[in-house]
């Protein structure tokens, strides 16, 4: 479903766009979404609305935690990370005002403060961006989807290691989950609505 409307109280919440993601998986998909991500949080930050940038630090202890060569450097891989893996990538302009939030697993809103985050600032639509559309982005959107969020998905503004998971996610499950857009229809809606 497209776009329709921006609620007064919006949010965007960037997923997993951190230096030792972002780093792994650099081509011309993941740096367009980057470059994007950080248009609408500016955009967001312009309006007064809510920036939440999600970061992941691993996974959850359990079967997971056996190393295998091709979780090499992912996230509960086992390798041995550099110190900075977990920091927000530079294009975001992390600002004082911005929120946080740390997970361990793929939806942003499991083990996390993300939900009661955003319901004490009132928000009842967000609008997600990040990578990997296939895992953190859609797992959160499921979640949002489920909390009662409305949810759009800025779908130029997302990355996927794997093209045919990425194109999956957008044209399969997303419409499923909310509407979405390409992030100059977030701007624009934000601008008309604001």
């Amino acid at each position: 479903m497209a776009l329709t409307t921006i609620d007064p109280a919006c949010a965007v919440v960037v997923i997993d766009l951190q230096k030792g993601i972002v780093s792994a998986h650099a081509d011309a998909s993941v740096t367009a979404a980057v470059e994007r991500s950080a248009q609408l949080a500016g955009e967001f930050r312009r309006h007064g609305l809510p920036v939440v940038l999600v970061n992941v630090t691993g996974r959850a202890p359990g079967r997971t935690d056996a190393v295998r060569s091709r979780d090499a450097g992912r996230s509960g891989g086992g390798a041995e990370r550099p110190s900075d893996w977990a920091e927000l990538v530079d294009e975001l302009d992390v600002r004082p005002g911005d929120h946080l939030i740390t997970k361990r697993r793929r939806s942003a809103f499991h083990d996390t403060g993300l939900d009661t985050l955003l319901r004490d600032l009132g928000v009842t639509q967000v609008v997600l961006t990040g990578i990997s559309t296939s895992s953190g982005v859609e797992s959160t959107a499921r979640s949002a989807c489920d909390h009662g969020y409305h949810v759009v998905l800025a779908t130029d503004a997302m990355a996927d290691p794997d093209a045919e998971a990425h194109r999956h996610s957008v044209r399969r499950v997303f419409p499923k989950l909310g509407e979405t857009a390409t992030t100059a229809e977030v701007v624009t809606m934000l601008g008309a609505t604001r």
